[in-house]
């Protein structure tokens, strides 16, 4: 077996199973990998330098052919309502036919962090079919120093081989597409999909399990630090603005997707960003716009003039889920550690398409962990074929796919660490005021910056403040440069009794979607519940 690359370790392919490679490459800088993609014929070098790739049929997550092992270990820890199971011996047939489909392949190799906490970060090694899947791994985990390399040994394996096509009568999975992960083996298979999300998800998938039991918090969420070392996390579902709200010029930003809270602080899980290029512009969001003029980042299912090589952004041709995998270093103003002091402040992102919720309202430890395990925001009508009003759309801890175990679990916890370090919550609608969608305005954004910089610089957790009589929280009744009437929702409706029922309708949407969890929370995580007389007091 051939191989190369500028460091090997001493733990070698043997250690997850592999025989008669035909080459193994290990831990290949950019240059090398875009030597042997293209080498490959696996995507083209676009205008200034970055790598362009088509993923064919997958272009997203293949969330239904997802499966966990379910053993001993996982049996009572694994949130099985939320999660589809796997046999050990239905794994162990997977794991073994595709070593030896792997037999006489080239494979690609790179070992990573997962985790910029030196205590808690989880040793990767990824085996890649695809040198372009190598270096988006490479782009998107922590790289360890070259005396990290030469002992690196691992703790968790992805496998993950495009060009394996599962039977699912044999292994008892959905289709021929398979992402099969075994937490007691630590090991994740990805079978007959080109899209690279799935390695970046699967080492989320392998945290969100691991870390509950050292009572760190996982968390899908962006996160940054101001001059202070004020530490704020912001939660947030698709389009409630989590990207662009945390990344500001005067505070660094650690990451924009996936991070932990230990007793060391936060930390991002990442090493890099993995973002949407559909309809991005250098006016819109400049930072990001830049890293698709730059040597090293990949760009999935962009579409590339053929003959100038220019990017044509705005094209949805290949796939409305276009993206880019970068390094963080590419990000100005982006930190270099990956790591943060304990947070001052937790912001929890909505667009509620309602207009009912206020622009940012204040959470005790109880309603955060309601509001984190309800992960409310809301569709608006034409987004999607048959929606023609607003939809309400609940994503328990705001990664309802990824969450392994319980959401009590995660929510438990999340409530501990803020009453622990005593951290402001706040819940902030970037959705419409004034009426609902169709009616109403989508909210000032300079108005929601305005709310946030004073959440962040403390000066918001001084002002009056009301309780809503429908939610419960407490609402500020003024802040300096935010127009009042703004703080009331209600104040912006010309129908006063249209919001009301408005109000009531969304509060039973949230009852009803938390019956789930009634059965599992203390009696302070229910009384938060909207409606309830507690909640209001």
């Amino acid at each position: 077996m051939k191989q190369s690359g500028p460091i090997i370790s001493k733990h070698g392919v043997d250690k997850s199973g592999f025989k008669n490679l035909a080459a193994a490459y290990w831990n290949l800088r950019p240059a090398e990998l875009y030597e042997e993609a293209i080498r490959r014929d696996e995507g083209h070098v676009a205008a200034n330098g970055p790598f362009v790739v088509k993923t064919g049929v997958h272009t997203g997550r293949s969330a239904k052919d997802k499966f966990i092992v379910r053993d001993a270990t996982t049996e009572n820890t694994v949130w099985w309502d939320n999660n589809k199971s796997m046999t050990s011996e239905a794994f162990d047939l997977l794991h073994a036919d595709m070593l030896k489909h792997a037999e006489g392949k080239e494979l690609f190799i790179q070992d990573l962090f997962g985790g910029a906490d030196q205590t808690h970060r989880l040793p990767t090694r990824i085996y890649t079919e695809y040198a372009w899947h190598s270096l988006f791994i490479q782009n998107l985990l922590i790289e360890p120093t070259a005396a990290e390399l030469k002992d690196f040994d691992p703790k968790f394996t992805i496998i993950d081989l495009p060009s394996f096509v599962a039977d699912p009568a044999k292994y008892g999975v959905r289709t021929s597409t398979v992402i099969a992960c075994n937490f007691a083996k630590r090991i994740v298979l990805i079978a007959n999909t080109s899209y690279a999300g799935e390695i970046k998800k699967s080492v989320f998938s392998m945290l969100n399990y691991d870390m509950p039991a050292k009572r760190v918090m996982p968390m899908h969420c962006s996160a940054n630090v101001g001059p202070k070392g004020d530490t704020a996390i912001f939660f947030g579902l698709s389009g409630t603005g989590k990207t662009t709200l945390s990344a500001v010029a005067d505070r660094t930003l650690i990451g924009d997707d996936e991070h932990g809270w230990s007793e060391n602080g936060v930390f991002n899980f990442e090493g890099g960003c993995y973002a949407k290029m559909i309809k991005l512009s250098a006016e819109a969001e400049p930072e990001i716009y830049a890293v698709t003029k730059r040597f090293g980042t990949v760009l999935e299912n962009v579409v590339m003039d053929p003959v100038t090589r220019e990017l044509d952004l705005d094209s949805a041709a290949l796939a409305e889920n276009s993206r880019g995998a970068y390094p963080l270093s590419f990000i100005p103003n982006a930190s270099e550690t990956g790591r943060a002091p304990q947070p001052k402040n937790v912001i929890m992102l909505t667009a509620d398409a309602f207009g009912v919720l206020p622009p940012v309202a204040k959470l005790t430890p109880s309603q955060a962990m309601y509001h984190f395990l309800s992960g409310y925001t809301a569709k608006v009508a034409g987004t999607e074929k048959g929606v023609t009003e607003p939809e309400a759309t609940f994503s328990t801890c705001f990664g309802g796919p990824f969450m392994s175990r319980h959401p009590t679990d995660y929510g438990n916890l999340l409530r501990d660490l803020i009453a622990e370090n005593k951290v402001d919550c706040w819940l902030v609608n970037t959705g419409w005021t004034g009426g609902a969608y169709g009616t109403g305005s989508r909210m000032p954004i300079k108005a929601t910056r305005a709310l946030l910089a004073a959440a962040l610089d403390g000066s918001l957790a001084n002002v009056e403040f009301r309780v809503d009589p429908n939610f419960g929280f407490q609402v500020p009744v003024s802040v300096p440069g935010v127009d009042t009437k703004i703080l009331n929702p209600r104040d912006t409706w010309a129908d006063k009794a249209a919001y009301d029922a408005q109000a009531q309708k969304l509060v039973k949407m949230f009852i009803d979607n938390f019956q789930k969890f009634t059965d599992k929370v203390d009696p302070d995580v229910r009384a938060a519940a909207p409606g309830t007389k507690a909640a209001a007091e």
